[in-house]
């Protein structure tokens, strides 16, 4: 089977949605068999491994109910909210993470939007961003307007983060405060404003295997750019934070099958990688991975930037940015 999807895939067509169910029914070596493939696939690619960092520019008191963040008001969690970042502390930050070894940084505010005087000062601190630093930057606001997606991208933004999370079957289960057309319009209005979008989601939130896939497959209908793949880290306080973790072959197996799914994409792990994958880490850039979150996430710690830009190194990867 895989020697036909390699074929397949090599010759410009895409797997179809019964291929990638079969390949999630793969054990034992048939595992390491598609994390080959996979590998293969990302190599095509080049050996560069995408590094992005993000800020938690403001902090909590969220509206929405998703299930599983610790930012919602909805959520008994023990965050500390905070209102938006003065501009240099968010400048201070990009700077520290472009010495670390970022080629990206996303500016994340909480809430469903970003409005009035808050808009004006990311819109400086993109400015101040894009001159003071060589990196890309990335903006993750919620729902966007055609004229917030314009005036964002005249700023010095070059990409838009907005995850899905889920299928649009699983959605439902997950948030209530929002729809799922309504995320799509906001990925389609940044891309109307020439911006590249960031959209992916969270794996292991008690969605199934068909749900999973089903993300995938819409982020490829979306044509995307990149897709970072969170793994859920239960916290405290919030309704799903009590949900059984996911295997750590699981996730590896999930991360192959997207790269066979968007062979052309830029694939990103990001939060719950350290506490799920464990002493796997590193497989996840041999299973078709071609980017990591450097640092920090929102409300969890991370690895040290050194020993994941180690891991890359060791791996035989250059760390650094790439552009798909």
């Amino acid at each position: 089977m895989l020697k036909k999807l390699r074929t397949k895939i090599e010759n410009g067509k895409s797997i179809d949605f019964t291929e990638a169910m079969e390949l999630m029914d793969f054990k034992g070596y048939e595992c390491m068999e598609l994390f080959l493939l996979a590998n293969h696939v990302r190599s095509k690619l080049g050996n560069r491994v995408d590094l992005c960092s993000i800020i938690n520019a403001k902090c909590g008191l969220c509206s929405e109910d998703c299930k599983f963040c610790a930012q919602s008001a909805h959520n008994d969690t023990e965050i500390t909210p905070y209102p938006l970042m003065d501009e240099e502390e968010i400048l201070n930050m990009a700077q520290m993470m472009e010495e670390e070894g970022a080629a990206r940084f996303c500016i994340v505010t909480s809430g469903k939007e970003v409005n009035g005087e808050d808009f004006e000062n990311i819109l400086s601190s993109l400015r101040r961003i894009r001159k003071e630093t060589g990196l890309s930057v990335c903006i993750s606001s919620g729902v966007l307007t055609d004229e917030r997606a314009f005036a964002l991208k005249s700023a010095g933004a070059t990409r838009i983060h907005h995850n899905l999370e889920t299928s649009r079957n699983f959605f439902n289960k997950i948030c209530t405060t929002h729809t799922y057309d309504e995320k799509i319009k906001t990925i389609y209005v940044a891309k109307n404003a020439g911006l590249e979008v960031c959209c992916g989601g969270i794996i292991g939130m008690g969605e199934s295997v068909s749900d999973r896939l089903e993300l995938a497959f819409t982020l490829r209908d979306m044509d995307v750019d990149s897709i970072p793949i969170n793994i859920l880290n239960p916290i405290k306080g919030t309704p799903i934070g009590i949900e059984k973790p996911i295997d750590p072959l699981e996730i590896l197996k999930t991360i192959a099958v997207f790269r066979l799914i968007l062979p052309g994409k830029n694939i990103r792990i990001a939060g719950g990688r350290e506490k799920n994958l464990r002493d796997l880490q590193s497989l996840c850039l041999l299973a078709g991975a071609n980017g990591l979150i450097l640092g920090n996430y929102l409300t969890t710690a991370g690895r040290t930037p050194r020993d994941d830009i180690q891991m890359i190194i060791d791996l035989g990867l250059v760390p650094g940015g790439v552009h798909v």
